[in-house]
């Protein structure tokens, strides 16, 4: 776990964009995730001008960008009707994501199903399963991930992912979005399985709580990514800092490495005493 970055996102900062990276590299984490935009957001991040200083300031700031999230999704709904002008624009939205992904070298985009774009019943899902499909093959000829992040219960994820069914296919998991339903992180992290993405959402169940005061599910899903077959490059936090409190997110992020480097040192103690009881 020790190799794991800690990184924020650009939608849950008082600034977007390139002052999100600046900002972000001051906080002092190593990455990044960033929102496509649109309207009602942020601007939209494939403008010419707005791209070229995005790549001029992650060049000079030393983060990594870890993924594109096409957030406008949830008020255009994923799963607009085949054949209308919205299914269209969905697919628009989407296709400029992964091209704002190959332009900044991210190997991962993925599509919230939340408001407009939840998940309600059988027709939704299988409605969302054709999108991501469709979406899977586009961003697999970029040699990208694309992945979904959604709050479906074990049974209609395990569904989902049959429905798919694409090598390139990956689930994001957040442990506030989950929890806030009375789920289990731990349960859709264990369904996922190798499908997991490799990047993690790490919030309380109340976004505006810091982290030093967890809930279960946060260290419960910590300590099960611990003991995991799938290797984790990112905890992003996504808790709510929009109201510029700077010293809520520096207090976050030195909490949530602590807990990386308490695993750490707890899987090199286990690993010497498994060394000095072979030897014995």
């Amino acid at each position: 776990m020790s190799a794991v970055r800690v990184g924020l996102v650009d939608w849950r900062l008082p600034v977007s964009g390139p002052l999100a990276v600046m900002l972000a590299a001051q906080l002092g984490v190593d990455g990044i995730q960033l929102d496509l935009g649109g309207p009602r957001r942020a601007p939209w991040l494939d403008e010419p001008k707005r791209l070229h200083e995005l790549q001029l300031t992650l060049a000079g700031s030393g983060l990594v960008p870890l993924a594109i999230s096409a957030n406008v999704l949830n008020d255009l709904g994923l799963t607009a009707k085949e054949g209308t002008s919205l299914a269209n624009d969905v697919r628009n939205v989407i296709i400029r994501a992964l091209n704002v992904a190959a332009e900044l070298g991210v190997d991962l985009v993925f599509l919230p199903s939340f408001r407009r774009s939840a998940i309600t019943d059988p027709p939704t899902l299988t409605r969302t399963a054709e999108i991501l499909r469709w979406a899977c093959d586009e961003a697999s000829q970029r040699k990208i991930l694309l992945a979904t992040e959604n709050v479906l219960a074990p049974k209609q994820l395990r569904t989902l992912m049959a429905l798919v069914d694409s090598s390139n296919f990956r689930v994001v998991l957040d442990t506030g979005n989950i929890s806030n339903l009375g789920a289990d992180p731990v349960a859709i992290l264990r369904t996922a399985g190798a499908a997991l993405a490799r990047q993690v959402h790490i919030k309380n169940t109340n976004d505006q709580q810091p982290l030093r005061a967890p809930a279960p599910a946060v260290l419960n899903t910590l300590a099960e990514l611990r003991q995991s077959s799938v290797p984790i490059n990112a905890m992003i936090l996504e808790n709510d800092y929009r109201n510029g409190e700077l010293n809520r997110i520096t207090a976050d992020i030195g909490w949530l490495r602590d807990q990386l480097a308490a695993q750490s040192n707890n899987s090199m103690a286990a690993s010497q005493n498994k060394i000095e009881a072979s030897v014995q």
